[in-house]
């Protein structure tokens, strides 16, 4: 039996958020709250009941002790997770409301994890688990993190374990042709991808609309199960399991961060359990509460994924 439902690794962040109405660079007020995309999938599923493990290279002091509270506040396994001396990565976000958009800007030169080797993690630890899921962020940080993510999926694939990738392309870490490089080596070994309209175009080169890049994904890469979010216009998935298009319902956003990672994290709880397209149904319903209250981290409990929704007060 396997120690882990699902194991990851990625770069501890904190996030500091510019209140409504203001800029980064007037505002005199932040909102502080910890972040990391695989973090946070490890994080909602561990509060579905799975058994997750997060793996990293954190700096001792407050921010690092605020992180680690969050995450092991709901279940997950930090034990692998390295301690060094040096900085936390931050990141500032201003949310952005129309006609502006939301902006990001990245504070995280010069941490450590950003020098890790495949030697950093223990992997007889981290792939005693059914799935590894890995992310196009962590490979985009350096050439180092690249190589251990690239080292990651091809061990793991050797061994016989599961691997989910989200290529969550961020333009601001890596131009699209780098991204590329990198990830599509890797497909041949993943078991679920997720993969946006917008990345697919942009960083494997499709064309025509949602619903056509998402099944071109799996017809040129031959993955088992493919799912691809296009805004407001639907969720589409594509695999073993047949073809779906899933239509999206609007919600009043109070903090979009880490809406995005509940999707994946509920769809892979679904995956767990042998069924992805139910998995998107709980991925949906997990990313609308990820949009009801600040922080990356989706704070959730197993039953309201099945508590119809209401504006009146549960009782």
């Amino acid at each position: 039996m396997s120690s882990y439902d699902l194991t990851t690794f990625g770069e501890a962040q904190i996030r500091l958020t510019v209140p409504n109405g203001d800029r980064l660079a007037t505002c005199r007020d932040l909102r502080l709250t910890p972040a990391g995309s695989e973090a946070n999938v490890a994080g909602l599923l561990s509060q579905l009941g799975r058994r997750t493990a997060f793996a990293s290279v954190i700096p001792r002091g407050e921010l690092a002790r605020r992180f680690i509270e969050e995450y092991q506040g709901v279940g997950v396994d930090l034990s692998h997770c390295v301690r060094c001396e040096g900085r936390m990565a931050l990141y500032f976000m201003e949310p952005g409301d129309p006609p502006l958009p939301a902006k990001v800007v990245y504070d995280r030169l010069y941490t450590k994890f950003r020098e890790i080797t495949p030697e950093t993690f223990d992997w007889d630890a981290l792939l005693a688990t059914q799935v590894l899921f890995v992310t196009g962020i962590t490979a985009a940080l350096t050439e180092s993190t690249g190589r251990t993510v690239t080292h990651a999926v091809r061990e793991a694939a050797r061994r016989g374990i599961k691997v989910a990738l989200d290529v969550n392309y961020r333009a601001l870490l890596w131009p699209a042709e780098r991204a590329r490089a990198v990830l599509e080596p890797l497909l041949e070994n993943v078991s679920i991808l997720f993969c946006s309209r917008l990345d697919g175009i942009k960083v494997f080169g499709m064309q025509g609309e949602g619903p056509a890049v998402n099944a071109a994904l799996r017809e040129r890469y031959g993955i088992d199960h493919v799912v691809s979010t296009d805004g407001t216009a639907g969720c589409y998935y594509s695999g073993i399991e047949g073809q779906r298009i899933y239509p999206i319902q609007p919600v009043r956003v109070v903090d979009r961060p880490g809406a995005g990672d509940a999707l994946v994290g509920g769809t892979l709880h679904g995956y767990l359990s042998g069924n992805v397209m139910e998995g998107i149904t709980y991925g949906l319903r997990t990313s609308k509460l990820a949009l009801t209250h600040h922080g990356d981290l989706t704070h959730v409990r197993p039953g309201e994924l099945e508590t119809p929704a209401s504006t009146d007060i549960l009782r």
